[in-house]
C-alpha cells in the first residue's frame, strides 16, 4: 500500500520532517564551539519552556529513566513516597518505586475518572509525622485518556500544610496541556521527547524546583549516572549528560524547539492540541450516538487534549485497530488494563495530519467529519 503511515498512537508521534533532517548530519565534536553554542542555547531556553523551572535536566534516556531519576534524587531508600494513580502508567511508577526500595503507597484510581486531589489532602492530613516526602501524579495518563488537575493538588498539599514535594508526570502532557510549573507550585516536572516535542525516543527531561534540587544536594550517594547534582558542572558538554552527549538528537531538539517557535510559542502548540480534541471527542460522540462507541473518561473536565480512549462495547477493538494498520495505514494505541481488547486510544498529539478513512463499522446517523468540523477553526 502506498501512501505514508498516520501514527495517531499517543506516542511516538508523527516526526516533522525538519526534525527527520536534523538528525542526517555527521557527528562533530561535543566540546567543539558550535556544539557548545546549540547546547548552551537550548539550555537557556528549557526553563522558560517548562514554566520558570530553576533547572532543566536533559537525560539521554526515554521516560522511565526520567521517572527513576526523579525518585533517586528526591527520595532516600526508605522514604515514604504517595502516588495519585489514574491508571497503568501512574501504576508503573508507583511499582518502580517499590521496586527501588522507596515505600510507596499507590491511591485507588477510577479508570474513568482523573486521580482525586481530595484523596491527597486525606492522607497528607493524617501524616502528622511529615512521613510522605513527595506526591506523585501523572498529568495525563494515556491509558485511560485522562487528566489530572494539577493546580488542585498543589492546593491539596498546601491545605493540609504538608512539606511534601509536588512530582508531576508529564511525559504524555508536556505541550497538549498548561502547565506552568512556578505558578502553580511544582517542584518537579519529568516529559519526553517523542509526544509532542516531535522527535523519536531517545531524550527525557527532569524540570526542577530550587526545592527540589535543594533536596538532591542533600545527600551525595543517590546513585550514579543519574544524580542531577554532577549534571550541573555547566564547564564542560560531558557532564551536562553524564556521558557521550546524543549529538543528533540536540540538533533535532533544535529544530523541534525552532518548530514550537514558529507556530507562536509552548501556548499556540497546546491550543492546537485542545482543537484536535475537540475534533476528536465529537467524531466519537457522533458514532456513539447509534453504536457501540464512548469516551472512556466520562467528565467532559477531565479528558486529556494528548489521547481519547475510545470503549468499543461488543466489538473486537483489537481487529478494529489492524484493519485501520494495515488496511488504512493509520495506527492507534490499543486499550490497557481491563480496556485490553475492548478500547483503543487515539494520539491526537505531535506534528498532525487528519485523515480520512471509513469503516463498515456501526455508527450515528450523519458524518462524524462534519461533527469534528464545529470544533475546528
Amino acid at each position: 500500500m502506498t501512501g505514508r503511515e498516520f501514527i495517531q498512537n499517543p506516542g511516538p508521534t508523527n516526526i516533522p520532517d525538519a526534525v527527520l533532517e536534523a538528525f542526517r548530519r555527521p557527528s562533530i565534536d561535543f566540546d567543539s564551539p558550535e556544539f557548545v553554542q546549540l547546547v548552551d542555547g537550548i539550555w537557556d531556553e528549557l526553563p522558560a519552556l517548562f514554566g520558570g523551572a530553576a533547572h532543566v535536566f536533559v537525560l539521554t534516556s526515554v521516560g522511565h529513566g526520567a521517572w527513576e531519576a526523579t525518585l533517586a534524587n528526591v527520595l532516600t531508600p526508605g522514604d515514604r513516597a504517595l502516588f495519585a494513580v489514574g491508571g497503568l502508567f501512574g501504576q508503573r511508577w508507583c511499582d518502580m518505586a517499590e521496586h527501588l526500595g522507596y515505600k510507596a503507597r499507590a491511591l485507588p484510581m477510577d479508570i474513568r475518572r482523573a486521580p482525586d486531589p481530595g484523596l491527597v489532602f486525606d492522607a497528607l492530613d493524617a501524616d502528622g509525622g511529615h512521613e510522605i516526602k513527595a506526591v506523585f501524579v501523572a498529568q495525563t495518563e494515556t491509558s485511560t485518556g485522562t487528566v489530572a488537575d494539577i493546580a488542585a493538588f498543589r492546593a491539596a498539599i498546601d491545605q493540609a500544610q504538608h512539606p511534601a514535594l509536588l512530582v508531576v508526570d508529564a511525559i504524555g502532557s508536556f505541550g497538549s496541556e498548561p502547565l506552568p510549573m512556578q505558578e502553580w507550585g511544582v517542584d518537579v516536572v519529568v516529559a519526553a521527547s517523542q509526544k509532542a516535542l516531535m522527535m523519536p525516543p531517545g531524550l527525557a527531561f527532569c524540570a526542577v524546583s530550587e526545592r527540589a534540587l535543594a533536596v538532591a544536594e542533600q545527600e551525595p550517594t543517590r546513585g550514579w549516572y543519574w544524580r542531577w547534582t554532577p549534571r550541573l558542572n555547566m564547564d564542560y558538554t560531558y557532564w551536562r549528560f553524564a556521558g557521550t552527549p546524543p549529538i543528533q538528537h540536540m540538533f533535532a531538539l533544535r529544530a523541534a524547539l525552532d518548530l514550537i517557535a514558529a507556530e507562536g510559542g509552548l501556548a499556540h502548540v497546546v491550543a492546537r492540541h485542545r482543537r484536535m480534541r475537540d475534533a476528536v471527542h465529537r467524531c466519537v460522540e457522533a458514532w456513539g450516538s447509534a453504536g457501540p462507541w464512548a469516551l472512556n473518561a466520562t467528565e467532559p473536565s477531565e479528558r486529556s487534549a494528548a489521547v481519547t480512549c475510545v470503549r468499543t462495547g461488543s466489538i473486537d477493538a483489537n481487529e478494529f485497530r489492524i484493519t485501520a494498520r494495515d488496511q488504512y495505514h493509520v495506527s492507534s494505541g490499543g486499550g490497557m488494563l481491563e480496556l485490553a481488547g475492548g478500547a483503543f486510544r487515539i494520539g491526537h498529539l505531535g506534528d498532525l495530519n487528519e485523515p480520512m478513512h471509513h469503516l463498515n463499522l456501526p455508527h450515528g446517523p450523519g458524518l462524524a467529519a462534519a461533527a469534528a468540523s464545529l470544533a475546528v477553526p
